[in-house]
């Protein structure tokens, strides 16, 4: 009888332990996805690939689908000058001072 218990505590723990994995391995393509991240589709197959090569890859699918956010993008955009109200009075200060510059040449 402890035997046949022992068995499927075992098998318990092995279902356990492969659903997990493959739980684990969804977090990146379910942060990519919330984000709207226009990649989530191989940040999903790339999760699967994962699996077949021991993991190497999962940590930078994880970096990959954190780094999208819907309202700023990658984050590397030039900020245009509506964004910075001072750049176009400084933009206006520059031009006064070329132009001074030419009457006195």
């Amino acid at each position: 009888m402890l035997n046949y218990v022992a068995l499927g505590m075992l098998i318990l723990v092995c279902v356990i332990c492969f659903y997990a994995i493959i739980i684990i391995h969804d977090i990146p393509y379910e942060i990519a996805k919330k984000r709207n991240h226009p990649h989530a589709d191989a940040i999903h197959v790339a999760g699967w690939v994962s699996l077949f090569t021991l993991h190497v890859i999962w940590p930078f699918l994880w970096i990959w689908a954190t780094l999208y956010r819907e309202d700023r993008g990658w984050g590397m955009q030039v900020k245009s000058e509506a964004e910075h109200p001072d750049m176009a009075e400084l933009l206006h200060r520059l031009e006064k001072m070329e132009n001074s510059i030419r009457q006195r040449e």
